[in-house]
């Protein structure tokens, strides 16, 4: 499995997981640019993601719903705040509604991406900080951890080709 280390830290806020791939680092960064490879890893196996809007910049928006096992598609978005290939990518992720329409209840959280090259090995690093406590536990209650790293073990098959 890709991913070699997980850590949440209630004090700052944050889930960090980190994940290592014997490939190039622009190759891993072609899985975070290329929406069509995106949805191939984005999310566990039993929920996979459909990109319905992915505008990669700075400022750019993305829509997404991911499918469940039994049919429901619930919607996210997110918002590119920094975007410096292919290193660093930076970004605002929350619920949608049906609409797509951001939903305020569970609040935002800032995703932030770095990929460090050593050559023929990426290392990946997610990191992801929760506006409160409340919405930390609510997130890895509802499996948050164990999907990121379920989605990022996806990561190999997709780098291999």
């Amino acid at each position: 499995m890709t991913v070699v280390n997980s850590t949440k830290n209630p004090e700052e806020l944050s889930l960090t997981i980190e994940a290592k791939f014997d490939a190039h680092v622009e190759l891993v960064w072609q899985i975070w640019e290329d929406p069509r490879q995106l949805e191939r890893w984005w999310g566990p196996p039993t929920w996979p993601a459909t990109f319905e809007h992915f505008d990669f910049k700075r400022g750019g928006k993305v829509a997404y719903f991911m499918t469940g096992p039994d049919g429901e598609k619930p919607r996210g978005w997110w918002h590119f705040t920094s975007v410096a290939g292919p290193h660093l990518l930076e970004f605002d992720d929350g619920f949608a509604d049906e609409k797509g329409h951001p939903m305020t209840e569970m609040g935002a959280a800032r995703v932030t991406v770095t990929l460090e090259d050593f050559g023929i090995t990426t290392r990946m690093t997610v990191s992801t900080v929760f506006e409160s406590e409340e919405q930390m536990g609510k997130m890895l209650e509802m499996g948050m951890e164990e999907g990121m790293r379920e989605a990022m073990g996806q990561i190999d098959a997709i780098l291999a080709e």
